[in-house]
């Protein structure tokens, strides 16, 4: 006798505990090969507040349904293409409070696009290739089943050849520009616009104390809606956007009328795509592998412009670049992209792929992802945010 047991009782407790093990064993195995699915998540493009609130939200959705493991590639596609692939798999305890920080945990890009992939040729030369294949040949290879693309209209647009390619993807909105259509916002903009209307605020000050024309320029590209919010939230005397080519004589006009009145100053708030009416956007093109050129420099345009025209008063120039993309998102931003990232995965549990998570008349819902990239979100000339500006006396050189 052995506590109480015999060797037979024992025996047969030996003999359970290897059946119990064997089979916590096979369970373990077969429910990883059998019931674990993978998906990816890639964050392209401009860095941006609230991202990693979105990688967030997808993780703990995915892990509170279970099934599921969670991958991140890093520096968008690239770290998927990478031999040997930079993935990172993602839980509880790598995504824990990130949805208070900038940038992304993965990382990002806008370089190496692979629906038009820089190769480098033998000879030196550049050759312009499509890679699709290759990175839906990849991820099958790896063994996902899904893949959630955050990015704006260039990474959607990879989304949309991916789904094309028959790979299921789920796109979620990301930009500071808010120039994706279909959604009423992106994640980030808000952020960017406090941002700007920061520092705004504070030029507005010296530039009373030094009855000053300050030039503020902020971030958009091709679309003015960061310049016009900083504009009606800051109180600025002019602003100029992409969509309203401005003549320089109206700007001129509105400077000296201040001036007019006693030691004046005025604020003007500048999108870096903005131009005049005869000239052309300030650009250059940029590191190798972008397709895009790079804007910026037009506050010193406008500088040079203005003191050609004959304005006496001392200008001064401030570009607020990439400080736009940068920190803390506000709260408002926080909800959304935490929104956005949890009904992104709800449509990969749905499979209702080739879609895009959306903010739509206060709703979250989604739009075909072909729907979203097929028109530019552009300021309306003849909006409702214009034609208010104007009623304020923001003038847009027109």
């Amino acid at each position: 006798m052995y506590l109480g047991f015999n060797k037979k009782s024992l025996i047969a407790v030996w003999i359970f505990d290897l059946i119990s093990g064997i089979y916590r064993l096979y369970s373990t195995i077969f429910y990883k090969i059998h019931i674990m699915k993978k998906l990816l998540i890639s964050t392209g493009g401009g860095d941006c507040p609230g991202l990693n609130a979105v990688i967030r939200g997808i993780t703990k959705r995915a892990l509170q349904e279970g099934g599921w493991e969670v991958w991140g590639s890093f520096e968008a596609f690239n770290g998927l293409m990478e031999e040997p692939s930079r993935l990172i798999k993602l839980d509880e305890k790598n995504t824990a409070g990130i949805h208070v920080l900038g940038g992304t945990i993965l990382g990002t890009t806008n370089k190496g696009n692979p629906i038009r992939f820089s190769e480098k040729q033998a000879d030196g030369s550049i050759k312009i290739v499509n890679k699709i294949p290759d990175l839906v040949a990849k991820l099958k290879a790896e063994g996902f089943e899904a893949v959630i693309n955050i990015g704006g209209d260039g990474s959607q647009e990879i989304s949309q050849a991916m789904y094309e390619a028959g790979f299921p993807v789920v796109g979620v909105p990301k930009t500071i520009d808010n120039d994706l259509s279909s959604t009423d916002f992106t994640f980030g903009f808000q952020t960017a616009v406090q941002i700007a209307t920061d520092s705004f605020d504070r030029l507005v000050t010296t530039a009373a104390s030094h009855h000053r024309v300050m030039i503020m320029e902020v971030m958009g590209r091709n679309a003015g809606w960061i310049a016009l919010y900083t504009a009606i939230a800051g109180g600025a005397e002019i602003c100029l956007i992409p969509e309203i080519p401005y003549d320089l004589d109206e700007v001129v006009e509105k400077i000296e009328s201040r001036y007019n009145k006693g030691r004046g100053f005025v604020n003007i708030v500048i999108a870096e795509g903005a131009h005049a009416k005869e000239g052309s956007i300030t650009s250059s093109q940029g590191e190798e592998g972008r397709i895009s050129v790079r804007l910026g420099g037009v506050a010193y345009t406008l500088s040079e412009q203005l003191k050609a025209a004959g304005i006496d008063a001392d200008i001064r120039e401030t570009v607020l670049g990439h400080t736009q993309r940068g920190g803390t998102p506000i709260a408002f931003d926080r909800v959304i992209a935490s929104v956005f990232g949890v009904k992104a995965f709800e449509l990969v549990l749905e499979k209702k792929f080739g879609q895009l998570i959306v903010l739509l008349n206060n709703e979250y819902t989604s739009v075909p992802i072909k729907e979203a990239i097929s028109a530019y979100n552009y300021v309306d000339p003849k909006g409702t945010l214009v034609e208010a500006a104007k009623g304020l006396g923001i003038s847009f050189g027109d």
